[in-house]
């Protein structure tokens, strides 16, 4: 492998390792803001590293230390101590897996070289993630066994149950979006979703596949045990459910793992119906052909973004107390902000002024649609969070029959109708 390819490969490790488990602490942060929001509160605010606070961010660093430095209690009824150690590796693990064939960008051309945009560069795609997302269940079922606990033992069997009542759904509502796209590949189906339907409508998977989309987002959140279907944890009935036994690293490894399954879910939801790393009506080779004028227009809109990020910093990171040390960070960030923006927009200036050449087009392309699988991937973890803190916890009979009498038969009824549309069309 040349040092470039290897460099790439590098690249794609650190982009999988950010948007999965790099994202963790964000999320919580994000969970815990949206929740105070939600309720009229401020959430965690006070936390911080010499004054700097960044929005209550410090507090997710903080917990994740208490974590790491907690005592690790084992109760002595536990006697399979290495399936008990095992069970949270498990869930961690395959929800991190899941994640490393999520496509970042359009494949990256330079010099002649192609190279994938993911994490694993393999084909399997979306029966990749099936895979590892199945597998997570495994973990929390040797967790609630291996806790000698009833409540373990209940909540993973509820676990077990409901994986089944809602992966069979999942598969059945994928089955449509293979008939429509004809690759199991990830990027093929991104690729396809940069085309125009009629004209003038981006052919998105919602668009394309609208009751696919929308069974598909609901056993998402059965897949992430979030709520309303987070019944293996339960806490409000049994205790903390599988985990109810865990403490310090491992059950840190299973609160992580959990808070990234929602990230990999969403990196799916995203891929599959929201068009993945595509900007609407902006296609690779779209973007490619505007991209002087693209720059100008990032040129032209980070100072304004800029401003408006300052008053809220203004607004927010203000404290009353005279010689308080938080008192800093609203200047130390409004710093930061003008000498990133400086540098931005140097840079950029700088690329127009000498001229894009076939790479740097390339490079620039590939770094827009990066950037544009962030953001869609963070509106989508925070869909997750929104729901979290609407909808209440279902009754388990309810879980059960809306995965088998609701979701089964409509996911049956979409391939019936995609199949009957695709053969009329062949002939």
């Amino acid at each position: 492998m040349s040092t470039l390819s290897i460099s790439i490969v590098i690249i794609n490790i650190i982009l999988a390792l950010l948007f999965s488990l790099g994202a963790a602490p964000i999320l919580v942060w994000i969970e815990r803001r949206v929740a105070g929001l939600i309720q009229d509160r401020l959430g965690p605010n006070r936390c911080h590293i010499n004054g700097i606070r960044l929005g209550g961010l410090i507090q997710s660093f903080a917990d994740m230390l208490k974590l790491v430095f907690k005592e690790d209690f084992q109760a002595k009824a536990i006697k399979e101590r290495f399936f008990f150690s095992l069970a949270p590796v498990i869930v961690f693990s395959s929800a991190f897996l899941s994640f490393m064939v999520m496509p970042f960008a359009d494949d990256l051309v330079i010099n002649g070289e192609r190279f994938i945009m993911q994490g694993l560069p393999i084909d399997l795609g979306i029966l990749w993630f099936l895979a590892f997302a199945g597998l997570s269940v495994y973990g929390i079922m040797l967790g609630g066994w291996s806790s000698r606990n009833k409540y373990s033992l209940l909540g993973a069997m509820r676990a077990g149950a409901q994986v089944i009542s809602y992966e069979a759904a999942m598969g059945l509502s994928v089955v449509s979006l293979l008939i429509t796209y004809g690759s199991v590949h990830l990027g093929d189906i991104v690729a396809y979703q940069g085309e125009l339907l009629f004209g003038f409508i981006p052919a998105w998977g919602i668009f394309v596949q609208p009751l696919a989309a929308l069974i598909f987002i609901v056993t998402a959140f059965a897949e992430a045990n979030r709520t309303p279907f987070d019944l293996a944890e339960g806490e409000s009935e049994i205790v903390g459910g599988y985990h109810t036994e865990y403490s310090a690293m491992r059950f840190g490894l299973f609160f992580v793992g959990e808070y990234v399954a929602m990230s990999a879910s969403s990196a799916l939801i995203v891929t599959l119906f929201l068009g993945g790393y595509h900007l609407p009506y902006l296609n690779t080779q779209t973007l490619q052909s505007f991209m002087p004028w693209i720059l100008m227009f990032v040129i032209l809109a980070l100072p304004v973004a800029s401003f408006y990020t300052m008053r809220w910093i203004q607004k927010h990171n203000r404290w009353h107390k005279a010689g308080d040390v938080r008192n800093r960070e609203s200047a130390f960030l409004q710093k930061g902000l003008i000498g990133i923006n400086v540098l931005f927009i140097a840079g950029l200036g700088a690329l127009l002024l000498l001229g894009l050449t076939q790479t740097s087009t390339n490079v620039a392309t590939a770094v827009i649609q990066i950037a544009t699988f962030a953001l869609k991937l963070l509106l989508m973890n925070f869909v997750f969070v929104w729901v979290r803190w609407t909808l209440p916890r279902f009754r388990y009979d309810q879980l059960q029959t809306l995965g088998w009498k609701v979701l089964m038969p409509l996911a049956i009824f979409n391939i019936i109708v995609t199949a009957t549309i695709v053969v009329i069309k062949g002939l």
